[in-house]
């Protein structure tokens, strides 16, 4: 069953400039590869069945080889840096720092999740990164730490060096190497700078949590324990834990941030120098504001002078900070709004309607409409509207990357193609699930441009759109 093509009159009334939403929805120019005609998918699930799953590529022995020494390294890495930490800290101090180092990470990680609410990423990417910071870049960090500041010290040059020149260039390079070898061969994952400040803030935070073992349990508890005993070892723990952890805990991932961003950005353009330049600029960027960060401490035992660690601290990495969650908030509704600027495409060709493209327009109606769902249809609703709002946000995206021309190749184009008919057909099937199912909401159809309803006395009319759709009014297209 296919939508019916434009006759050539009009099928609305006459409206001013900058006319309705509901114009808008059916007017906006494509601005890339025309929308495919709405045909019925193969094999739509029906209302209760099983959610529609999308094709699953086999795993070719290339990508098994990767996956197994990707998987292989992290575990060695970790062996290692469990190794290091256990016979330099010894048991009791290394339980200590562990239980207080992992008892900020839920907090960090969620707030990361958080952001990545419209389109989550794969769970296994998110573990992956968060590994990659934790065991990978730890292992390699404190291999060349440890050499650069024996040769500093065999040159009688002050250690402080290390913390400045060495730290923040091995650090965050080996931090964003795990988010940028999924740049590598997962950038269709990436939906663009959101997935950049996740990717790398995982990888931070899992950086964090091993540097924080090191300081807490050595630093903190064990040099306590040998100068004054256990109690010195506790009221250590406690002031690093609140220096480190609660008042600076956000530095590893603001840093890294910088590169989340420039791998973001090169992620959504077609452009080949933007794509080399702006991760560079990134890396850079978080190299800068990390050396920064470790000189301000180090100029302030050298001169005496407490109040320029403070200065800098709050006149430079504060206000840098909150400029970044500003701008990871205002990222979090790029995908809603983006939802908003591309489906109007799909409702035009009858794929979707004005009230479903409203309905994913924030994660408020995202909620109300996911509530609607499991009224009318239970459980099996809620967990198709689920499906249905993810379908949606990864289509818009993928239209979104049609507009850019990520998709210049011919075999991107066949298989933007094909993931596109296979989006589409999901939503068709996720719909089947409560279409139909609200008593209170009128039988009707919609054609791509005004709907078809049938009214009490039996009769079936043609309505034009409201100007502000109400939200949801899942119809059947036709």
């Amino acid at each position: 069953m296919t939508c019916p093509q434009d006759s050539g009159h009009r099928m609305r009334p006459e409206r001013a400039a900058g006319g309705d939403y509901a114009d808008r929805m059916a007017d906006t120019p494509t601005g890339g590869a025309a929308v495919p005609p709405w045909t019925a998918p193969d094999a739509p699930a029906p209302p209760g069945g099983p959610a529609p799953r999308m094709t699953l590529r086999r795993l070719g022995w290339r990508r098994f080889l990767v996956l197994a020494l990707v998987v292989l390294l992290i575990a060695a890495c970790a062996v290692y840096m469990l190794f290091v930490l256990g016979s330099n800290l010894g048991p009791q101090a290394l339980l200590i720092g562990l239980v207080a180092a992992i008892l900020p990470v839920p907090v960090l990680v969620s707030c990361f999740l958080w952001l990545d609410r419209y389109e989550p990423e794969p769970l296994k990417y998110l573990i992956f990164c968060f590994a990659w910071g934790a065991f990978v870049s730890t292992a390699a960090s404190l291999t060349v730490n440890e050499f650069f500041a024996a040769r500093f010290a065999d040159w009688g040059l002050p250690n402080a060096l290390t913390g400045v020149l060495v730290a923040p260039f091995i650090e965050e390079l080996t931090k964003a190497l795990g988010p940028i070898l999924l740049l590598i061969f997962r950038r269709r994952e990436w939906s663009g700078i959101t997935d950049g400040l996740v990717y790398c803030g995982l990888s931070a935070v899992g950086f964090a949590m091993v540097e924080n073992i090191l300081y807490l349990g050595g630093y903190g508890y064990a040099s306590g324990v040998d100068e004054y005993g256990p109690a010195t070892g506790a009221r250590q723990v406690i002031a690093i834990f609140i220096v480190r952890i609660l008042l600076f805990g956000f530095a590893h991932p603001l840093f890294t941030s910088m590169t989340g961003v420039g791998l973001g950005i090169a992620a959504r353009t077609a452009d080949r120098r933007v794509r080399f330049l702006a991760p560079l600029a990134g890396l850079l960027l978080a190299m800068m504001l990390h050396g920064t960060w470790n000189l301000l401490p180090s100029l302030a035992q050298a001169t005496g002078q407490v109040m320029i660690a403070l200065y800098g601290y709050l006149g430079v990495m504060v206000p840098i900070f909150f400029a970044m969650v500003g701008l990871a908030v205002w990222l979090r509704g790029w995908e809603g709004r983006l939802t908003e600027r591309t489906l109007p495409d799909y409702v035009r060709a009858g794929w979707l309607t004005p009230p479903e493209v409203a309905s994913l327009g924030s994660l408020g109606r995202r909620h109300a409409a996911r509530t609607w769902a499991r009224r009318v249809a239970g459980d099996a609703g809620l967990k198709a509207m689920r499906g249905y709002q993810f379908s949606a946000t990864r289509l818009a995206l993928l239209r979104d990357g049609m507009r850019r021309g990520l998709d210049r190749r011919p075999a991107d184009r066949e298989r933007t193609a094909r993931e596109e008919r296979e989006l589409l057909d999901a939503l068709t099937a996720y719909r089947s699930f409560f279409v139909g199912r609200d008593p209170q909401a009128p039988i009707g159809s919609w054609d791509g441009h005004r709907y078809h309803l049938r009214f009490p006395d039996g009769s079936h009319r043609p309505v034009e759109a409201p100007d502000e759709p109400v939200v949801p009014i899942p119809v059947v297209l036709v």
